[in-house]
């Protein structure tokens, strides 16, 4: 069973398309006094020096053509990234006139356009298929409000004035349709009754879908930022405060509320009683001291925002600390619990019992606030305390090695199938990855008030790491285990309810061979709002099926696919596939889930996207037995001066035999033959596999539409450049090998292939190409430019790690320390071989960066080795910018940071750095010998090799298990 299953548990139902009514909205760009704090930037030149300046942030660029990034949940539509504001005192400018204006900058029209396209409203459909609701947003938000002061605690950054995480965007409006039984919509009704201006959050549908429960807050000086929590009528629109009482406010640093039933929320409150914030001593009570006197192995990853004193410790007590509150539609309010730190709450399906999960000390200085002590009870519905199931001590020793995990139960839950059924799991290696034990990890199921003397039922036993459970009745489960080591992925058929029946294996597959990928099979809702197994019926058929949605990886590119599946016989009908000659269309969700028992095949109805090249997603509810397709949506182009691009996935070879993929766009209009080679921009990200087999699988389709970020690499198509976007960068360490001490020497050859076929090809100009990423892309993009000099122009290196002895405990998918594999984590480093970059690189990063490993040292300490040899460098640091750069102001000048540097050193070529290329070409293409590797880290040939990894909004990233 694929990786992407075991996520798609989760994330099911959490849809959200976009609006076909952008225009609609109103857009009328607040204006903000200027900001008290300038960019910072220094910058090496080559000849002369130049003033500095102002820089500001920058975004990632992240493909907006996937399936699952266009949604939101349907019960539960939780606050989307977005923002409007204006730059102060800013012109767009070209590079020859820099020193004439301080401050952020503007890109080219051509770009900044494309940018400031109003978004479309996110879309989530009621619990039962019959509405839609629009939620309504603005466009980029402005740096004054990523400028608001925040406490950064435990591992959180915390908005003080609204107790919430900070940074958390809004909606501007909510409106309701309803979809008529032909596909079409019925006219929107409006959600009303709250103030105007107000910024809405945290929009849930009621279980039965007759009422919605969101947010409000307001920013102004004369008002109150604290959230309030109101509720709406679904039918007519009006909406009104859910308590009566105005001293009642919603404390969102953790969960924030929950429907219990119908007519009742449970809601995190800001105690009533609380005063000011404690105040920091002016004299500390002592030293700040650690102590590992009894010689515990304690190895943790370089983790940000910890708490420091006890100051903090009673900061993060003061901001965490919530008053549970039982709220009903009809005014009753009843106070439940004491007072704690309340991160969960999880109504049993029958809505008799709740599941409350909190935090208590002794707090960590070492540890985010996930690893603290953490204590699970169950109480009733009203409130009265049943059980403590489990109280978990704090968890700062859970090895760094993947598959590591926390003593004690944990992933407690409901079962999906039963009105109060709780089930965990165990492990038997006390957590270590490296213990060889079997089992390794036991699931136990037990009911929520068990008789005296019962035991917790042992339901599965697992040789590799618990991956979750899909339920569906006491016949029929499936549990899902994996060990990233070998890629190992496996699916158990289970019989929960029956010991008379032998768990067997359903799939057992390398969770990297995309090409033996069967499909994630599709959940419906029941009548108590959880979700279980779509089991579907043929007529005069007494078979148990299942749908089974999958992406269909082909060394053609990807034809997405449904399958009804004999779960007992194994025999798969392929029920639906995508259009592959023209269009890449996806099965999004099941439309046909709200009646109890087997789904019969001929009223099944599902929501599928489809799209084009050139056209981007629309929405189609697809009806059998004839298989009726009704577009739901008519979204305009977001960008139709790019609507003619050319796209085009391209293979091509490794000089080690490995084959590799990577996207080819190029500008509207753009003919080789006519115009000749372009500048090009080479974009990507660096990923680890096992296997060369695997890393040579395409993935992607063709066909996907070109969605386009803040800061994605093809806005610059707009300026006429050719665009080869993600280029595949295996890192491969096959069977005992460890991939990373092969990583300099597998960068290098794959970063050569693709120069040589975009050059092959004739659209690129062999002296203009320029490469970049972001993250582990910034950390590779220093690394070619170290290694690879004689291929690239220049690079730009947004919000990387380049020293990698800062981050001694393991990074990305290394799992060694430092002291394990010093030569690797030194020949890794592009810091170690500064030295030895001529081409000209910007660095750009935001000032707090909150990843793990990614701290903004790590370019302040880059630029001045660089600059201590000469090099030619320029270090743009983007005030209040996290590891994703949100705000408007930031992101337009980090597009005029790359627009300059393109136009400056990839175009015009006006770098007076002279490089052997011959010289470089020959020491890369050597075999990797000891002397060499060793060499590496001050100017020598092959070394080391890389992984991947994950961050939130980053461009294409590939599947990963750590934050870098």
């Amino acid at each position: 069973m694929s990786d992407r299953m075991l996520h798609l548990q989760k994330v099911y139902h959490r849809l959200s398309l976009r609006s076909f009514t952008p225009h609609s909205l109103p857009f009328k760009p607040p204006q903000f006094p200027s900001l008290r704090s300038p960019p910072r930037l220094r910058v090496r030149p080559r000849s002369h020096a130049v003033r500095s300046i102002g820089t500001a942030a920058a975004v990632m660029s992240a493909s907006a053509s996937s399936r699952l990034s266009n949604i939101v949940p349907l019960n539960a539509v939780v606050a989307e990234d977005g923002g409007n504001g204006s730059v102060s005192s800013a012109t767009a400018t070209t590079f020859e006139d820099e020193d004439s204006s301080l401050g952020y900058r503007l890109p080219p029209k051509e770009i900044k356009d494309i940018v400031d396209a109003p978004p479309l409203p996110a879309l989530s459909f009621s619990p039962y298929r019959d509405k839609i609701l629009f939620l309504k947003r603005r466009a980029l938000p402005p740096l004054t409000e990523l400028a608001r002061p925040e406490e950064k605690l435990a591992g959180v950054r915390i908005d003080g004035k609204c107790n919430t995480r900070t940074r958390m965007s809004f909606y501007t409006g909510i409106g309701i349709h309803q979809l008529l039984p032909d596909g079409t919509l019925g006219s929107e009704v409006e959600v009303h009754g709250f103030p105007e201006g107000a910024k809405i959050n945290f929009v849930t549908w009621s279980p039965d879908g007759r009422h919605l429960a969101f947010t409000i807050r307001f920013d102004d000086e004369d008002t109150s930022s604290k959230l309030k929590v109101w509720v709406a009528q679904v039918e007519t629109g009006i909406a009104r405060p859910l308590f009566e009482s105005h001293e009642y406010c919603l404390n969102a640093v953790f969960d924030n509320f929950v429907w219990v039933n119908d007519s009742s929320l449970l809601v995190c409150t800001i105690p009533l009683s609380r005063g000011d914030p404690p105040k920091k001593p002016l004299v500390p009570f002592g030293p700040k001291i650690q102590s590992n006197e009894r010689k515990n192995i304690i190895q943790v990853r370089t983790f940000q925002d910890l708490l420091k004193d006890e100051y903090d410790e009673d900061l993060f007590d003061y901001y965490a600390t919530s008053q549970l509150v039982l709220a009903s539609l009809d005014g009753i309010v009843k106070e439940i619990g004491p007072l704690a730190v309340y991160t969960s709450m999880d109504p049993s399906p029958d809505h008799k019992y709740l599941l409350i999960s909190s935090l208590h000390r002794p707090y960590s200085f070492i540890v985010p606030c996930g690893r603290f002590p953490k204590k699970v009870e169950m109480w009733t519905a009203d409130g009265k305390f049943v059980r403590t199931l489990c109280d978990l001590p704090l968890a700062e020793d859970i090895p760094i090695a993947f598959n590591s995990v926390r003593r004690g139960m944990r992933s407690l839950n409901w079962r999906a199938d039963k009105p109060s059924t709780l089930y965990w799991v165990e492990t038997q290696d006390e957590g270590d990855a490296k213990v060889e034990v079997s089992p390794r990890d036991i699931v136990h199921t037990q009911p929520a008030e068990p008789l005296e003397g019962e035991d917790p039922t042992i339901l599965h036993k697992l040789d590799l790491r618990y991956g979750g459970i899909s339920w569906s009745d006491d016949s029929l489960a499936l549990v899902y285990e994996s060990w990233y080591k070998t890629r190992r992925t496996r699916t158990w058929v289970i019989s929960p309810g029956s010991n008379d029946v032998s768990p067997r294996i359903l799939f057992d597959r390398s969770s990297e061979d995309v090409y033996s990928d069967p499909g994630s099979p599709m959940l419906r809702r029941t009548p108590a709002g959880t979700y279980v197994l779509a089991k579907v019926k043929k007529e005069n058929d007494e078979g148990t099926y299942l749908l089974l949605n999958g992406n269909g990886a082909t060394p053609e590119g990807n034809i997405p696919f449904l399958d009804l599946f004999d779960i007992n016989t194994g025999n798969k009908e392929r029920i639906w596939k995508s259009d592959k000659e023209k269009y890449y269309e996806g099965v999004v969700a099941l439309m046909s889930d709200e009646k109890e028992g087997d789904l019969p095949i001929n009223t099944l109805k599902i929501l599928t996207s489809k799209e084009s090249k050139t056209e981007n997603t629309q929405y189609y509810i697809l009806s059998w037995p004839e298989k009726k397709a009704c577009q739901i949506t008519n979204f305009p182009h977001p960008y139709p001066q790019l609507a003619s691009l050319q796209k085009e996935m391209v293979r091509y070879q490794r000089k080690d035999g490995v084959q590799l993929t990577a996207t080819l766009y190029l500008p509207p209009g753009y003919d080789p033959s006519r115009d000749g080679p372009l500048p090009c921009l080479v974009w990507s990200y660096p990923g680890e596999f096992k296997s060369k087999d695997a890393a040579g699988q395409v993935r992607g389709s063709p066909n996907e539409f070109a969605g386009i970020g803040p800061t994605s690499a093809l806005l610059w198509m707009a300026r006429r450049f050719a665009i080869l976007s993600g280029p595949t960068i295996p890192i491969i360490g096959e069977g005992d090998d460890e991939a990373n001490d092969r990583y300099v020497e597998q960068l290098v050859a794959s970063a050569e292939a693709a120069v040589e076929e975009v050059i092959r090809r004739g659209v690129a100009h062999p002296k203009k190409i320029a490469v970049g990423g972001h993250s582990y892309g910034a950390f590779m993009t220093a690394n070619l430019l170290a290694h690879a000099p004689h291929l690239f122009a220049c690079g730009i290196a947004r919000s990387g790690a380049y020293n990698r002895t800062l981050t001694p405990f393991g990074f990305q998918n290394e799992e060694r320390t430092l002291w394990e594999a010093t030569s690797t984590y030194v020949e890794m480093s592009p810091f170690m071989s500064a030295n030895k970059i001529k081409k000209p690189i910007l660095l750009i990063h935001g000032e707090e960066d909150n990843n793990p490993g990614t701290l903004t040292m790590q370019s302040d300490r880059f630029f001045n080795a660089l600059k201590g040899h000469g090099a030619l460098c320029r270090l743009v640091i983007l005030p209040f910018e996290s590891h994703g750069y949100a705000a408007r102001e930031s992101i337009m000048h980090v597009l005029w940071e790359t627009d300059r540097w393109l136009q400056k050193y990839c175009v015009s070529d006006t770098s007076d750095v002279n490089v052997n290329q011959d010289a470089c070409k020959d020491n890369i293409g050597r075999g990797s010998t000891n002397s060499e590797s060793k060499a590496v880290a001050t100017g020598g040939g092959s070394g080391s090799e890389v992984s991947n990894s994950e961050h939130e909004g980053v461009d294409s990233l590939p599947r990963s298990l750590i934050h870098c």
